[in-house]
């Protein structure tokens, strides 16, 4: 009787668990269905304002590297923009959140339920990047390798006006007496001193051999 009474209690006990573990799996299953269609509906709407947007996206020059106009689809869907800037859902799945991540942290540039205050944003950052861009490239360019042509360049330029900045300093400054005149100079004066000082006590003396005779 005990091995029966036994046998039937662990029967039952798997049997618990089994539903217990088949009641696991469909609560897993129904908040992957609910996590699945959160996604999804995150998607659909960073697609309508990448559509919104497409039109901007088709003006950007297509020699800059720097723009990323992808849609990810990981954990939370994303539109990005560039490497460091992308729109997202916030929490409540229906505020649109332009994001920047700078050295100082992420900053929210705009947030909004309506596609066309972050459509403006966007392409108003996206303009913004671009002029950057430009003026860069309208500026020079110095390349710190050697044997690059920019380098070459700047060496050639520097060594072409080299010969007429040292003229121009040499024109520019006084001319500078060498050590050996200084000392003939100083010379001189000393002889012209000693002379002077010699007649002088000439004069005395002879003042004094007067007297005496």
């Amino acid at each position: 009787m005990s091995e029966t009474s036994e046998k039937a209690s662990s029967a039952a006990v798997v049997h618990r668990l089994s539903d217990a573990v088949r009641t696991a799996k469909i609560a897993a299953a129904d908040r992957g269905d609910v996590v699945v269609d959160m996604k999804e509906a995150d998607r659909v709407r960073l697609e309508l304002l990448a559509q919104d947007l497409q039109p901007v996206f088709d003006e950007v020059p297509s020699d800059d590297p720097q723009w990323d106009f992808a849609l990810s689809t990981g954990l939370q869907p994303r539109l990005w923009i560039d490497a460091t800037s992308h729109v997202m859902m916030a929490r409540d799945r229906r505020t649109y959140r332009f994001v920047r991540d700078t050295r100082l942290g992420r900053i929210v540039v705009v947030e909004s339920t309506e596609i066309s205050p972050v459509s403006a944003a966007v392409t108003a950052y996206i303009a913004e990047r671009i002029v950057e861009r430009e003026r860069l490239l309208e500026g020079d360019l110095i390349s710190l390798r050697a044997g690059t042509p920019i380098s070459e360049a700047l060496a050639k330029e520097e060594a072409a006006l080299t010969p007429v900045s040292v003229q121009a300093a040499a024109l520019a400054q006084p001319p500078r007496r060498s050590r050996w005149t200084g000392f003939i100079a100083g010379l001189v004066w000393f002889l012209i001193g000693a002379l002077a000082a010699c007649g002088v006590v000439l004069l005395l003396l002879q003042d004094r051999i007067e007297l005496v005779i």
